[in-house]
């Protein structure tokens, strides 16, 4: 299977145990040198989507652009996702709509709907390279109502939103996303394959506060992941959230649900 993500998965329980403030500590980079990964959501006027299945699209989306292909040793993804992954991992979710959405599509990446909702994952670049058909696209006003999105589906895995932590839905789409990475990058190959069956599909909910703190890792992220399956994105906290919050849990066995 696919070792993109592997640097990913090496440096994920030194991350969760930085202290917060180091999280965004951005001293030893170069503005010019700064990537993102953009991912788009699509949120028409007159018919918005549903905010759950938007999250599971760019959560899948952003997935499905790491683990292409093209993003193979020698394919023509693999430089920029290099690149990429051996930095800070940073995503920018935009809306777009009409002929901006249409616009986004002849860009490198990959499109997912979910029950009619539409995300596009982008190949990642330097934020100061970044094509107009993106950089024209608004990063805020991409809010939705919450929704009821019913039961969790068997299948897939669960990826819950930190009950604690309001966040708009740009900013929520990234971090399911970082979120699919980090679950992809700590699977074996076994696991791995048998989710890409499933389209790398994914269950975006927001727990009860008690079913967060249950599978909160707390100091301990490699026994949470060996005994519940359970891993975590904690952000740098340059948008919406602290510096060192955790965002989202994702969880590889989904027939426990959120209570």
């Amino acid at each position: 299977m696919s070792s993109v993500l592997d640097p990913l998965g090496a440096r994920y329980a030194y991350w969760l145990g930085l202290p917060a403030e180091d999280t965004s500590d951005t001293s030893d980079e170069l503005p010019e040198e700064v990537r993102a990964m953009p991912v788009i959501l699509r949120i028409e006027r007159a018919e918005p989507p549903g905010r759950t299945p938007l999250l599971e699209a760019a959560a899948t989306a952003a997935l499905a652009v790491c683990l292409d292909e093209r993003a193979e040793p020698g394919g023509e993804w693999a430089e920029p996702m290099h690149a990429w992954l051996d930095n800070r991992i940073r995503k920018v979710a935009r809306r777009a709509r009409g002929t901006h959405w249409a616009a986004v599509q002849d860009l490198p990446g990959i499109t997912v709907e979910v029950e009619g909702a539409q995300a596009r994952a982008l190949v990642p670049g330097l934020v100061v390279e970044t094509p107009k058909e993106v950089s024209r696209l608004q990063i805020s006003g991409s809010e939705l109502p919450p929704d009821e999105p019913g039961p969790v589906p068997g299948g897939v895995p669960l990826l819950l939103l930190n009950p604690h932590v309001p966040m708009t839905v740009g900013k929520a789409a990234a971090q399911v996303g970082h979120a699919t990475m980090i679950l992809a990058a700590l699977l074996g190959d076994a696991e791995r394959t048998e989710w890409a069956a499933n389209g790398y599909r994914t269950a975006v909910r927001t727990p009860s506060v008690a079913r967060w703190k249950e599978l909160h890792p707390g100091d301990d992220p490699e026994g949470a992941w060996r005994r519940d399956r359970v891993v975590a994105v904690r952000d740098a906290g340059f948008t919406e959230v602290d510096p060192g919050t955790l965002t989202v849990l994702a969880q590889w066995e989904p027939e426990q649900g959120a209570s």
